[in-house]
């Protein structure tokens, strides 16, 4: 009997073959040669938090879920060694209890390391790259089972491509992150008037370690959000929630994840960071305008520029703007309307997040586009990691 696969949000479905779940890289070496000796496409799948097919295959789907955990920590250079499975919850924690945080994360921190590396995700702060930018090495399972090893020293242009790849270059089996110490973060909340929050915005992201805001379209409010680094040392327990506007202080990795009980579907595009505060505005007029009835929140973000191949912050300091909907009610027309007005500014898509580019419109927003597809190519000449959402862009 076929098991069937369904990401997050319900959004995207499929049928595989069947789903494999090794608990050793050992095992995920040989699910990966019995794949290329079948024939069948392999798609690897974190929690599932990808709205685009980047996971749908009729092939083989990979669960990492029993390959997780720390490998090794090296606190004199400052770098951890992580099994791609690993949640980033448990990945936060042991690196907390090695004396290691993250450099910045995004706010949800269900994903797998592995997935959320690879598909470019990010927090927030012009000072901080995505995830991937503090990835210093990786472990990849090719298609032929065998095992390479990338770094700045071993294969860099592969790792420069792996960094941000879909899983399309192997399956990421450990990755290597450079960490700062842990340090604890002071977080504040406030609600305002989106002119007033757009009036500052300028200000706002450069006297902030961490800046964001979220509009809502119903109420025309901002609500804000700085994260600011503190040298307080405070309780390893979580600190208390904030239910709305106010401060706290906590480490790190308790202060940057929120719920998100809520299933929804999500685009995000990046934008060049001038451009940022224009694009938003033309973003608020088409929902106010021509949208009335959808009142999902639209999010503002900013990240540093990073060299990963196919990262959307790629040479140029960038701005993300976020647009959601309800995952039980249509999203098409409205998120086609605000994709037009993101393409019209140089926006590139999150890859994990839906548009409807195809591979002239994103090779032409990418230098080092042929260069990626000619090192996925000799690493995988038969495709065997590609799917038929990824062949037309990457075959």
């Amino acid at each position: 009997m076929v098991e069937a696969w369904s990401n997050w949000s319900g959004g995207v479905t499929a049928a595989p073959q069947r789903i494999e779940r090794p608990t050793s890289e050992d095992d995920l070496r040989e699910v990966v040669r019995r794949a290329t000796r079948d024939g069948l496409s392999v798609r690897v799948v974190g929690t599932g938090h990808s709205f685009t097919p980047i996971v749908a295959t009729d092939g083989v789907i990979v669960s990492l879920d029993g390959i997780q955990g720390p490998v090794s920590a090296d606190r004199e250079a400052g770098r951890a060694t992580l099994w791609g499975g690993t949640k980033l919850t448990d990945a936060t924690h042991y690196l907390w209890e090695q004396g290691f945080g993250l450099a910045n994360q995004g706010d949800v921190d269900v994903q797998s390391v592995a997935g959320a590396v690879g598909t470019g995700t990010h927090g927030t702060g012009p000072a901080h790259g995505n995830m991937s930018s503090k990835v210093v090495g990786m472990r990849l399972v090719t298609a032929s089972g065998d095992i390479l090893e990338c770094s700045k020293e071993q294969n860099p242009d592969v790792l420069r491509a792996a960094r941000v790849s879909l899983g399309m270059l192997g399956v990421t089996s450990q990755l290597t992150f450079q960490c700062p110490p842990r340090y604890a973060l002071h977080e504040q909340v406030w609600r305002e008037p989106i002119f007033e929050c757009l009036d500052a915005l300028d200000t706002r992201i450069r006297e902030n370690d961490h800046y964001e805001f979220f509009w809502y379209p119903g109420e025309d409010l901002a609500e804000s959000k700085a994260l600011n680094p503190v040298a307080e040392q405070p309780a390893a327990e979580d600190p208390p929630p904030l239910e709305g506007p106010g401060e706290r202080v906590g480490w790190s990795h308790r202060i940057y994840p929120s719920v998100r009980s809520l299933h929804f579907n999500e685009m995000e595009y990046s934008v060049p960071a001038e451009a940022g505060p224009t694009c938003f505005r033309e973003v608020r007029e088409c929902m106010r305008d021509r949208f009335p009835m959808w009142q999902w929140p639209a999010e503002y973000r900013t990240v540093a520029a990073d060299d990963a191949m196919l990262s959307p912050a790629y040479g140029r300091s960038t701005v993300a703007i976020s647009v959601h909907q309800d995952a039980r009610r249509p999203y098409e027309p409205y998120f086609r309307d605000i994709e037009t007005i993101f393409r019209a500014y140089g926006g590139r898509p999150h890859w994990a997040k839906i548009h409807w580019l195809g591979r002239e419109q994103l090779a032409a927003d990418y230098p080092e586009w042929d260069a990626f597809v000619t090192i996925r190519r000799s690493l995988d000449p038969e495709g065997r990691f590609l799917s038929d959402y990824l062949r037309p862009l990457f075959g």
